[in-house]
């Protein structure tokens, strides 16, 4: 099978018209019927109808139409990403991010893209993953940076890697010396953690409840730096992402098991809206990072 085959199919399902396809095609139409045969013998089945003097699509047909779609799609991104001039590149970038992307990840993005693409203006909003979803479906977002959503829905998600979520406590806390630690040893230890609402809460709520324990919630904050800072000067502690503590915080990661909790990052957009060579170009630098990501995830969870 060769791309050519794919497209040619790919016009004859949009019009169901073999002189109208050949036109559009630029070919003759007894060439177009024989580039049909090819492919349907290749496959082994018929995938369009001829019978009478209509054209349809078998059943077959419209299964692998759906298929074949995407993989043109792929190919034609492919080929404008090659065509792209950075330099040329010029716009606006709107991204939303939820609270623990915006500490290092994001900055680290943008600081590899910025560079190659000085034209692009990249616009950085610190959401709730409900709102990113939203925005992204109003189209006044073109790339989420998020976790993986609760329920399906109509956007895409494209997941990086997954995520350990540790606890973090102050230098002086009793468990700072820990390297590991039961989820049912937090049973009404004092701890600061998001709201309800968010969805990280919600999944540690559902640790807690399958190990059996209830720590005690001395406050809710909605932002990460809060909470970080809380904990750094209190004996509260907090779970988190790792990569959410920065470098000479004075903070302890301790590593939670039985069981451990994990998210997975990724990123979201909406399937009608079309890329433009600024989300390609973003979107390959945020696979990079969270390839490097990723891979210092495994190599602490080692140590």
């Amino acid at each position: 099978m060769e791309l050519r085959h794919l497209r040619y199919f790919s016009t004859l399902a949009g019009s169901l018209n073999f002189t109208r396809a050949a036109e559009r095609l630029h070919v003759t139409q007894s060439t177009l019927s024989h580039q049909i045969k090819q492919l349907e013998d290749e496959l082994g089945t018929q995938l369009f109808d001829r019978s009478g003097k209509r054209v349809a699509l078998t059943e077959a047909g419209e299964a692998f139409l759906h298929h074949a779609t995407r993989a043109l799609q792929e190919i034609d991104r492919g080929l404008g990403a090659l065509r792209d001039n950075p330099q040329e590149t010029a716009g606006e970038l709107r991204i939303g991010s939820t609270p623990t992307f915006n500490l290092g990840f994001i900055p680290d993005c943008i600081a590899a893209f910025q560079p190659r693409y000085p034209g692009v203006r990249v616009v950085v909003e610190e959401l709730a993953a409900d709102l990113i979803a939203q925005r992204l479906q109003e189209g006044t977002l073109d790339l989420g940076i998020a976790y993986r959503p609760a329920t399906p829905g109509p956007l895409q998600f494209e997941p990086l890697y997954n995520e350990e979520m540790v606890l973090v406590v102050a230098q002086g806390h009793p468990l700072a010396r820990r390297k590991r630690v039961r989820m049912v040893e937090l049973h009404r230890l004092p701890m600061v953690l998001l709201p309800a609402s968010f969805a990280t809460r919600q999944m540690l709520d559902e640790c807690f409840r399958s190990c059996g324990a209830e720590p005690q919630v001395v406050a809710e904050i909605n932002a990460l730096a809060p909470i970080m800072g809380l904990v750094a000067k209190t004996r509260l502690a907090a779970i988190v992402a790792a990569n959410a503590v920065l470098p000479h915080s004075g903070l302890a990661i301790v590593r939670l098991e039985s069981p451990t909790p994990v998210r997975t990052p990724g990123m979201l957009w909406s399937p009608p809206a079309r890329e433009s060579a600024a989300t390609r170009a973003f979107s390959a630098i945020v696979r990079k990072v969270a390839f490097r990501t990723s891979l210092l995830e495994r190599k602490d969870a080692k140590v």
